[in-house]
């Protein structure tokens, strides 16, 4: 079916637009006023603003092995709900995504379920650089490597493996940098000091700024000394920004990073209130450190926007320090997220999009998306700005069932949500009946 998008505000490269949508057969064929079709469905959307569909470059959506608590089609539902169209997949599932062949499944079951377009990283892990080396760059976003430890147990710790994975992978490494060695000592000491009755306001002191900031600028000067196209994930603190720069555009740049949007939104406070609910790796540190991150955002230093999302059962996350585990479910709420720092005066809507929709597609070099462009793939959210919602854990998609933001007033309403040109979400109503696609990565 083709479409009009009309009376529309397009936020898209730097401007906002008033001009008409036409998508026809997957694509983006025409944008300009007044727009006509004889077979076109007419959308009226005054009053609304269209983006490109917000691309997310980490999830976590746990399937294989974890289903009880999500999986590929829930997940991949409750972010085409949120606005997002396109998401990376991380590869700490069990078992976990380090060969070829169990690369392949994962897109299999993506083909068979996902609502929205996907790609799934290849796993690393001390042993399986001849597989990592066998990835193909032109349909897989990147190679991850945890280079500190998180849920799944895929740490890489050996350095001469390390520098054989940055100096011989082709692609995209992408890297959550906390250095192991301090984390374990300062569990050790806690541990001695609390037991098991360790609270959760210690998580940001345990996995703390100096074993983010030494296993981060170790990887980048790795990156530096071979020539790698490093993404460092999840910054979580001021002094990591510095680390990075704004000297080139960011399709010129060879080392990247990313914000997610609970290191924009919370703080250390927060865990009184929130305990482990809020526990994530890396973890939520300190307000200068909130503030930090979002200035580096606005100046380029650090180049997307993601949600880190990693969802946990309410019993699993209900358990003692030790016990629980580290993630929180996002990817519904990304952007509305982001529209409260839009209210509150903190980032422009141009900049929310840019960082959300066009840097992923940039960064990671996707081919025909993260624009509103004639000839792009019609990945599009319309969202409706001067709206207001409480977000209750009733009303979320995720198969975990719970939200860290049950009971926060946040701005705006996803009403419609385009994948491939095909109307995937509508005020809540889903259409199932067309899946989304694979990535595809330009090489050079």
């Amino acid at each position: 079916m083709a479409f009009i998008l009309k009376n529309a505000s397009i936020i898209n490269e730097g401007r906002i637009l008033h001009k008409d949508i036409l998508v026809e057969d997957k694509l983006i064929t025409k944008i300009e006023r007044d727009i006509t079709h004889p077979s076109a469905k007419v959308l009226d959307l005054a009053g609304k603003y269209v983006i490109p569909g917000i691309i997310d470059d980490q999830v976590h959506f746990r399937e294989p092995g974890l289903t009880h608590k999500a999986n590929i089609y829930t997940e991949a539902r409750a972010a085409v709900a949120g606005g997002v169209t396109s998401f990376m997949e991380m590869p700490n599932v069990n078992p976990p995504s380090v060969t070829q062949e169990r690369l392949a499944q994962k897109y299999q079951i993506g083909a068979a379920t996902s609502l929205a377009n996907y790609s799934f990283f290849m796993g690393t892990t001390n042993e399986n650089l001849e597989e990592v080396l066998r990835t193909n760059p032109e349909d897989v976003c990147g190679v991850k490597i945890f280079m500190g430890s998180s849920t799944g147990n895929m740490l890489v710790d050996n350095e001469k493996i390390l520098r054989s994975l940055f100096s011989q992978v082709p692609m995209l490494i992408a890297a959550h940098c906390e250095d192991e060695a301090i984390i374990r000592a300062n569990l050790a000491a806690f541990k001695e000091r609390y037991g098991e009755n360790v609270p959760a306001s210690l998580h940001p002191i345990i996995r703390n700024r100096e074993a983010c900031y030494k296993s981060s600028s170790f990887a980048i000067s790795l990156a530096k000394e071979y020539g790698t196209r490093f993404h460092v994930l999840h910054i979580s603190t001021a002094e990591e920004c510095a680390l990075f720069s704004n000297d080139l555009p960011l399709a010129e740049k060879k080392i990247t990073a990313e914000a997610c949007v609970h290191h924009l939104s919370f703080q250390q406070e927060d865990y009184a209130r929130l305990g482990n609910l809020i526990k994530c790796n890396p973890a939520i540190k300190e307000r200068r450190d909130k503030e930090a991150i979002l200035q580096a955002l606005l100046d380029d230093r650090i180049d997307i926007i993601a949600t880190d999302h990693a969802p946990h059962t309410w019993e699993e996350k209900a358990q003692t320090y030790f016990k629980s585990p580290s993630g929180l479910p996002l990817v519904q709420h990304s952007l509305q997220l982001m529209l409260k720092l839009f209210k509150e005066g903190k980032i422009t809507l141009e900049k929310m999009v840019e960082k959300m929709c066009h840097a992923p597609a940039e960064c990671f070099r996707i081919k025909e998306r993260g624009y509103i462009r004639e000839g792009y793939y019609a990945d599009l959210a319309v969202v409706e700005i001067g709206s207001t919602s409480i977000i209750h854990n009733k009303d979320v998609l995720y198969k975990c069932g719970w939200t860290p933001l049950d009971g926060m007033e946040l701005p705006g309403m996803i009403t419609h949500t385009f994948v491939n040109g095909h109307l995937a979400y509508v005020n809540g109503i889903f259409d199932e009946s067309v899946k989304g696609m694979r990535l595809k990565f330009r090489v050079n």
